[in-house]
């Protein structure tokens, strides 16, 4: 018999490497685009979409037989986990959810769930959507060192951190503005504006568009099972697509740690080697 580690190793396999978002699907892209966005992501391979009930693509009743990956979208402070994983397991029985997983977890709350799963001879969660990315490299201290030892996929949301990697200050030349240009994002940018620049001459020199790099970059990483993309039309994700097909090789991986260093002083280490020595 399979250990649940090697079960869910098997289970992340099966996902393609990109991760079709659906967020703008039904506010600022049109139910015919959508329609044709998905048709257009499952013909190049990408079998693994990810939605929510407050999407606008989710707001019907009805809409599917069963949910395959059920992610909880943040930690549950109030609720043990006996009680989560009791309720889980109903709705397990009942082939309304065939996996869940979680979002937003630290590491020590991934540790939590899957002991108290472990002691309920339940398999757990499968996979981990956090935000990770070039920028936002927190996870790297425990979240990803915890999912690979429990054998959880990571899931990347925010790749490009709200477009600010998307090559923004192309797009400010060009007269063309985004979320990048307004709230967090804005004030990410502004905090690494520097770096940003960096980045976006790199990019030049490698004769890749940012948005792609990024996305690549995450590919890179040990444990990332696929990063999370939201194109708006169709010519998006075929853009989108150039990621799968590029290979970052040791010097331009190590520009890009130069550029946006791992969150801690001692380098690209998880914790506590990270911090502690």
């Amino acid at each position: 018999m399979r250990s649940a580690a090697s079960r869910i190793a098997v289970t992340v396999r099966s996902a393609s490497r990109l991760v079709l978002g659906t967020m703008n699907f039904g506010s600022r892209t049109s139910e015919e685009d959508s329609g044709a966005i998905m048709d257009h992501a499952h013909e190049h391979g990408i079998n693994f979409f990810d939605t929510a009930n407050s999407y606008g693509a989710q707001q019907g009743e009805g809409l599917t037989d069963y949910i395959d990956l059920y992610q909880m979208h943040h930690i549950d402070r109030d609720t043990p986990w006996e009680e989560i994983w009791e309720a889980f397991s109903v709705l397990r029985q009942q082939g309304k959810v065939l996996y869940f997983g979680s979002s937003n977890f630290a590491g020590w709350h991934i540790a939590l769930a899957q002991e108290a799963a472990r002691s309920r001879h339940f398999l757990g969660l499968v996979s981990e959507q956090s935000i990770y990315n070039l920028m936002s490299r927190w996870a790297e201290l425990e979240v990803l060192p915890a999912a690979r030892h429990y054998g959880l996929g990571v899931i990347p949301w925010s790749p490009l951190h709200g477009g600010v990697l998307s090559g923004v200050l192309r797009k400010q030349r060009e007269g063309l503005t985004g979320r990048s240009g307004s709230g967090l994002w804005a004030a990410a940018f502004a905090e690494q504006r520097e770096a940003v620049e960096a980045y976006e001459k790199l990019c030049a020199e490698l004769g890749e568009d940012p948005a792609h790099v990024g996305l690549a970059w995450l590919l890179a990483q040990d444990g990332v099972t696929g990063p999370i993309v939201g194109p708006r039309t169709v010519e998006q994700l075929d853009g989108t697509l150039r990621a799968l097909e590029i290979t970052l090789d040791h010097d331009t991986l190590a520009k890009l740690d130069e550029t946006f260093p791992p969150p801690a002083p001692n380098g690209a280490k998880p914790a506590p080697e990270a911090y502690a020595w």
